[in-house]
Parts: structure tokens; sequence; C-alpha cells
């Protein structure tokens, strides 16, 4: 895969937010992380981005549609999720 938007999950928008934080192949994604790229995408380019948001970058690391995570990471993510939104990030 060469480009993000191959990648499950990933459409022009979140390709265009990926891309603004510097994430601009699949493998810098998966290298990153699916936390740290919300975590970036938040903080400077959409401070509203939601859970969901986080799930289909998740699902996009991975390489599945966002439906099928795991209930074990989708905690996973919505505590981190919570974290930050308490941290006002």
């Amino acid at each position: 895969m060469s480009t993000l938007s191959e990648l499950p999950n990933i459409g022009k928008v979140m390709a265009a937010n990926l891309a603004a934080v510097g994430i601009e192949t699949p493998e810098q994604l998966k290298a990153i992380g699916a936390k740290e790229a919300f975590y970036r995408i938040r903080l400077h380019r959409d401070p509203g981005a939601c859970l969901h948001m986080l799930y289909g970058i998740q699902g996009a690391v991975l390489g599945i549609p966002d439906k099928q995570l795991s209930p074990e990471t989708k905690q996973e993510l919505k505590a981190f999720f919570h974290n930050l939104k308490n941290s006002k990030a």
C-alpha cells in the first residue's frame, strides 16, 4: 500500500487530517500508532475530533474496518479518549 486512502476507514478528510499533522503514508501511521495520530489531530487540526475517529484510525492501523475492533480495544481507546478530553488536549 502506498497511500493512506487505501487503508480501511481512511477517506479524503481523514487522509487530509493525517497529512496535515505529518502522517502521509500507511507505514508512518503504523509506526506512530492510532493514539499518537489522533492526539496530533486533536491538538493541531480538529479539537473536536470524536471517539469514532479514533476507532477509525485504530482500524486503519490494524487493516480492518473499525466495526471489527475487539471490545477490549474499544474499551482501551475509550479510556484514552476520555483522559484526553479531561486533560483539555
